[in-house]
């Protein structure tokens, strides 16, 4: 930058707002001063990140539930703290000897978080496979032995602070662990019987150690669907109700493991004996089974995960808060805090409960959010893999259906966010003259239809694409 413009950018700043400027702090004003939001709370701040200059605020430095935009803290902690290349590593390890093919003892799962053992890109399979060729190189075609997961690398709560408990069950609250198995997830399938009054037909996807309380019925042709399934904390078993209608076509759900590392041996097990690796023994948890060792261990294979970058694509774009969770766990909250400490983020400004945002006990104001979108946007370490791992609004993720037909469209790359009573919105996003502009607009303690807010959202991010100075 030359110092003629250097000087007239100084000029610009300290003479207060243009014209253009208060005309976008009119609008924005009467979008988000709307009587539907009379009795919620908005916490909205816009920058802009070539001049440095605030272009709109509207209570930016209050405290706000953020949802899922809780993840662009975790993402920036761990990218700081961890490096875009950072793998999380599996490995096989024993300490039995050998014998005629024949593994004389227990083979064990140590786990270091790996978040992408799972059926996308049927990255399960390759790994399933890459043991699989590690033993026979090994000598190993049986284990006369347990298969026993060893998660030992993380705490073994595995659920965030402040989770409420009737969510528990679901796949979007599935227990972190150092072992992941299709992101401690299985599938429920309900079909309807062959006449009305029948019980239907439930199936869970893979073993997973639940057991199933059945209350579900078959209903009249062209009756409404409804399930509805519950799991009491450290409870085994799902208790499943509703009515599917005898010509609906099934149903699915995600379900949340109870287990993550014992359901992770099970898997590998069955995996590993489909790959034709006999194994005599049960899958068990280090944790919950006295297991006896003849020495030392030995690394039979180590798996690497995707790096960082690939892994916070994923996190992003659906929101996986899974992976969040398990970021969270890696770096610690105190690392996590002491990266925004460091950045001089005030220690008052955000309280980090878990890493995904689905704890109510998460606070985080609008001005840190668009703070760390700044400085993630302008360090070179940062930038390029931070907004790959954006959903493009109106294109994929989250944001798929969001904004089309807008300036906005294939422009603004941003987080969504969305519990109970919370929606945000933060990112990034071109003006009409090129200016690129961070924001981060949350909304709290509404009661209206959670689309109307988001809509509100959308408009003022429209108006953000069509600004021109």
């Amino acid at each position: 930058m030359t110092r003629s413009i250097l000087a007239a950018v100084i000029l610009l700043m300290a003479a207060g707002p243009t014209r253009s400027e208060r005309a976008l702090q009119s609008d924005l004003d009467r979008i988000f001063h709307a009587s539907v939001m009379a009795r919620g709370v908005w916490g909205v701040e816009v920058k802009s990140l070539d001049s440095g200059k605030i272009l709109y605020s509207l209570n930016p430095g209050t405290l706000m539930m953020p949802a899922s935009n809780m993840k662009i803290l975790t993402l920036a902690a761990a990218a700081e703290t961890l490096g875009w290349d950072f793998r999380f590593k599996t490995r096989l390890e024993t300490s039995a000897p050998i014998d005629n093919g024949a593994l004389k003892g227990d083979l064990f799962l140590v786990g270091g978080g790996d978040p992408t053992i799972n059926s996308r890109e049927n990255r399960a399979d390759h790994v399933l496979d890459e043991w699989t060729a590690a033993l026979r190189a090994a000598g190993i075609t049986r284990i006369d032995g347990n298969l026993v997961g060893d998660g030992s690398a993380f705490e073994p709560n595995g659920l965030g602070q402040g989770w409420s408990w009737d969510y528990l069950q679901y796949g979007y609250a599935a227990p972190a662990s150092a072992l992941e198995f299709n992101e401690n997830t299985a599938t429920l399938t309900i079909t309807p019987g062959a006449n009305p009054g029948d019980q239907a037909k439930l199936e869970l996807s893979a073993d997973t150690g639940l057991g199933i309380i059945h209350h579900v019925t078959t209903g009249p042709a062209d009756s409404p669907t409804s399930i509805n399934y519950d799991r009491l904390p450290n409870d085994h078993w799902l208790d499943v109700a509703g009515s599917i209608a005898v010509d609906g076509t099934p149903v699915t759900r995600d379900v949340a493991v109870s287990n993550p590392t014992r359901f992770f041996a099970r898997m590998a097990l069955n995996g590993l004996t489909a790959r034709g690796i006999a194994i005599t023994g049960l899958p068990l948890d280090r944790t919950e089974q006295t297991v006896l060792e003849s020495g030392p261990r030995r690394v039979l294979v180590e798996s690497l995960s995707p790096p960082l970058r690939d892994i916070a694509k994923t996190m992003m774009t659906v929101s996986q808060n899974l992976y969040a969770e398990t970021l969270l766990r890696t770096i610690g909250k105190q690392k996590a805090h002491d990266v925004l400490a460091a950045w001089n983020i005030p220690d008052g400004a955000f309280v980090e409960a878990d890493g995904s945002g689905l704890s109510r006990y998460d606070y985080v104001t609008a001005d840190v959010i668009v703070s760390i979108l700044e400085r993630m946007f302008k360090d070179p370490r940062h930038h390029d893999a931070f907004t790959a791992a954006l959903p493009i609004a109106g294109a994929d993720g989250t944001v798929a259906s969001r904004l089309k037909n807008t300036r906005a469209q294939g422009n603004a790359l941003v987080k969504t966010g969305s519990i109970s009573n919370v929606r945000a919105l933060s990112g990034y996003v071109r003006t009409r003259s090129g200016e690129t502009l961070a924001f981060s607009i949350l909304a709290n303690a509404f009661t209206v239809s959670p689309a109307t807010v988001n809509w509100i959202a959308d408009v003022a991010v429209e108006e953000l694409a069509n600004y021109s100075r």
